[in-house]
């Protein structure tokens, strides 16, 4: 996988650390904006990157590079993704994929007439204790009620609170805490128990966005309620209550540190199953195989999951609106 990035923000630092131990992956090029300059040349020396650019075109156009991945702002993931896809490039797209199912669709299209794999970068998708709750589950018979928390004081709410409203809290730019912190809930939601038939979003509204909100989701013998606050924040776990027993997440919902099996009546299980001790690892290693091995059986899975949490959110996003 030679990998051409498109962004510079914290995202991208933090997947730098771990580049080194993805099999198979070099980094070609790293993309900015005119004034991320110095950050890029920085970043290019400590991480071995071949080349920066200032222009995004240029890092997709770049014929070294098979692969892009994006991370830019949430509302530019469809336009970068899709001019990517046009320059015969594999494209591994951040969370939350794309606005709409519409945009998933037209984008699918695209890698699939170009013979290009197509994944959402979603890390708890791919994490080994994310299989290790789908098997506990199996044990604690039918689940009815489901919690999900994911609330974590934002470093940027205090500049919010002062009047400076940056990207994360910008409406315009699909922030809030339905898009940057629910997201993880849905995908777990989604990933462990299918699409809902109900969706009933319960945002706090500050100046236009959800700084924080719950998110019902209704299932035909359960109810799913997801929490996510960038306002306010605590120890944060997860619990699915079966009618045999209970798996309690302890952790963001991104992670997935570890999780504890609790049968009725018998003693608790506490398991740590991931190989890895950072979260993105283990599915940019999936992406490389995926990528290398041209396994697009696994790509169209990774998609359908995708395609059913963007239906969620735009559901989701329906009340959001009504709060306004």
């Amino acid at each position: 996988m030679k990998l051409a990035i498109i962004g510079a923000g914290k995202i991208v630092h933090d997947f730098l650390t771990i580049t080194r131990t993805i099999p198979n992956l070099e980094l070609i090029a790293i993309a900015g904006t005119p004034r991320d300059a110095d950050v890029l040349q920085q970043l290019q020396q400590q991480y071995g990157i071949t080349r920066t650019y200032t222009d995004s075109t240029a890092a997709i156009n770049d014929a070294d590079a098979d692969t892009v991945y994006v991370a830019v702002p949430n509302t530019l993931h469809f336009v970068i993704s899709k001019q990517a896809l046009l320059a015969g490039k594999h494209v591994i797209c951040e969370k939350p994929f794309v606005a709409s199912r519409a945009e998933a669709e037209e984008l699918e299209q695209l890698a699939q007439s170009r013979g290009r794999i197509l994944v959402e970068a979603i890390t708890n998708q791919y994490l080994e204790n994310f299989a290790g709750i789908q098997d506990a589950l199996q044990h604690t018979g039918t689940t009815r009620i489901a919690e999900f928390n994911y609330s974590q004081y934002s470093s940027r709410y205090d500049a919010f609170r002062a009047g400076t409203v940056l990207p994360a809290f910008d409406p315009a730019k699909s922030g809030g805490a339905l898009m940057d912190l629910n997201i993880y809930n849905i995908h777990l939601a989604v990933g462990l128990f299918g699409k809902p038939q109900s969706v009933n979003y319960m945002p706090n509204i500050q100046r236009g966005v959800d700084t924080s909100g719950v998110l019902v989701l209704g299932y035909p013998d359960m109810q799913c309620v997801c929490i996510a606050a960038k306002d306010a924040g605590a120890p944060v776990r997860s619990v699915l209550e079966g009618e045999d027993g209970t798996v309690i997440i302890d952790g963001p919902t991104n992670e997935l540190q570890q999780f504890e099996l609790q049968k009725r009546g018998g003693a608790a299980q506490t398991f740590r199953l991931n190989q890895h001790d950072h979260r993105m690892i283990a599915e940019f290693t999936r992406f490389s195989k995926m990528i290398a091995d041209n396994d697009t059986v696994a790509a169209k899975q990774a998609f359908a999951h995708s395609v059913a949490v963007l239906d969620v959110l735009e559901q989701a996003r329906a009340g959001l609106n009504t709060a306004k």
